[in-house]
């Protein structure tokens, strides 16, 4: 294996070269978030003198995560360890001699609680003509904690500091820094999505994508302020950030499994806030007023994202996954899915703000369903397949392109779930286990993979994916899948079902117009 030499504003780094491919490893875009900088905003990497390695896969930031032989390992794929020198990203250059190649930044998801960009393997971007990102970001509270003092949303900030470091090196890598499309999948689209409506963030992206989540979960600042006071008070210190910053990352992060355990043991709205109850996220982006000024979704629909090209979409059967790992396929039941939120938690479509009448046209739709599935179908509504069509609403009147997609080709038993998509977007099928959902990914289609794969290649080149533009009238809606078509309202029920719920009201934008 060859190595390479290339000079970034901090200091030169060596990576290596396979196959055409230059990759450089834990690349660092801001300082290690400890000591006097702990839960404080990003400040610039040091740089350093000499050659400095960029070999491997660099530190992720604190979080929980499943011991090596748990079975959920097999299944989220993470090779990196824990460390202080955590705000890092990797890099996968076709040529550093070019000039113009595209950028394609990758944000991790994992709840906003775990999470790294060395999950993912971007030599096939590289490949293709594309310049691939991968970054890391603070999770948890570490990155998300809300105190009211000025200093909120780390998480977001770290990725506009990542994005910023981009503008300012990638050139040094062949890429170009005014064709830069950001992307993500589950929190990461949920990152991308709020991003578009973060005014430090302007100018740094030209495109967007998001995979299975889009611009609605963030949460009001008076419930992230009262989930930070409740974690002070777990931990028995004061709710500052001077107090916190001294706790241990371990302890910390224990006390936030505690305290999410609280929340889904005991789901008050009056204690924790309805927006909470139903994603059960404690730790997510928070309408501070500065770096998140108000709600995303609004802020698009004002124009926010106005010069940025946007591809929005989901998996036919997203949160599929979830109710069988967690039990929910089994344990709910007709009274569960109409019962009362305290009782219940996000196991009623009461915490989606659907009504029992709603509940019956899910039945009505699928009259096979299980209760359990009937969860999932509303959940995948929830948490990914209405949230796309509201961004896709929300940014079709700009002068810039919008894009809509569903993956639907389905894996044995979980079918088009949550996650499954990566491994066709990063054409990565043949690395096996070595992915996100890679157990699941046997026998996957290789001509879907590359579909998906050139389509956003394409997309991050030219902002033209291949297939018309959406528009609230005729939605059209690229589906993926063995045989993959363009269909138009592809989700009609959903959508006027949703609609009619108004589950989803804010005062700029309905889901249809």
């Amino acid at each position: 294996m060859d190595t390479t030499v290339i000079a970034t504003e901090a200091g030169r780094l060596k990576g290596t070269v396979l196959g055409g491919v230059h990759t450089f490893l834990g690349v660092p875009f801001a300082a290690p978030p400890f000591g006097a900088d702990r839960l404080r905003p990003p400040r610039p990497a040091e740089p350093w003198s000499g050659i400095r390695d960029a070999l491997a896969f660099g530190a992720e930031p604190p979080q929980m995560r499943p011991p090596r032989d748990h079975p959920a390992a097999a299944m989220v794929w993470d090779p990196a360890e824990p460390g202080e020198d955590c705000l890092n990203l990797n890099i996968w250059t076709p040529d550093p001699g070019a000039h113009d190649l595209p950028v394609m930044v990758w944000i991790p998801g994992g709840m906003f609680e775990v999470g790294t960009g060395a999950s993912y393997d971007g030599s096939r971007f590289a490949r293709d003509g594309i310049v691939c990102v991968t970054i890391n970001y603070r999770v948890g509270p570490e990155g998300f904690l809300f105190l009211a003092d000025g200093d909120a949303n780390l998480g977001l900030q770290d990725q506009v500091a990542a994005l910023a470091w981009v503008r300012d090196n990638i050139a040094a890598f062949g890429g170009d820094p005014a064709n830069v499309t950001i992307f993500g999948e589950s929190a990461g689209a949920m990152s991308v999505g709020t991003l578009l409506a973060v005014p430090i963030a302007e100018g740094l992206f030209g495109r967007a994508i998001t995979q299975s989540g889009a611009a609605d979960r963030v949460i009001p600042a008076e419930a992230a302020l009262r989930i930070g006071r409740d974690l002070a008070a777990r931990l028995g210190i004061e709710a500052t950030r001077d107090a916190f910053a001294v706790v241990p990352p371990d302890r910390l992060l224990y006390a936030s499994a505690e305290l999410k355990g609280d929340l889904l043991a005991h789901p008050d709205p009056a204690r924790w806030g309805l927006e909470v109850i139903a994603s059960m996220l404690p730790w997510q982006p928070v309408i501070d007023g500065v770096v998140l000024p108000g709600h995303p979704i609004d802020r698009i629909a004002a124009g926010a994202a106005g010069r940025v090209d946007v591809m929005a979409g989901s998996n036919a059967d997203d949160w599929k996954l979830f109710v069988l790992a967690n039990g929910s396929l089994e344990r709910v039941t007709d009274q569960t899915l109409t019962g009362p939120i305290s009782a219940h938690g996000f196991e009623t479509a009461l915490a989606y703000g659907l009504s029992a009448d709603a509940v019956a046209a899910y039945r009505a739709a699928d009259r096979g369903a299980v209760p359990g599935e009937l969860l999932a179908s509303i959940e995948t509504d929830w948490w990914c397949r209405i949230p796309a069509l509201r961004l896709a609403d929300a940014h079709a009147s700009s002068p810039s392109a919008t894009y809509m997609y569903e993956f639907a080709w389905p894996a044995p038993g979980v079918g088009a779930c949550h996650a499954l998509e990566i491994g066709f977007v990063f054409d990565t099928l043949d690395l096996g286990p070595s992915q996100m959902l890679g157990p699941l990914l046997g026998g996957a289609p290789q001509q879907l993979a590359g579909a998906m794969h050139g389509a956003w290649v394409a997309f991050a080149a030219t902002g033209d994916p291949g297939w018309p533009r959406y528009d609230p009238d005729r939605r059209a809606t690229m589906r993926f899948d063995t045989v993959s078509r363009v269909i138009d309202d592809p989700r009609s029920f959903e959508r006027a079902l949703w609609e009619a719920a108004d589950a989803f009201s804010t005062p700029a934008l309905t889901v249809a117009r």
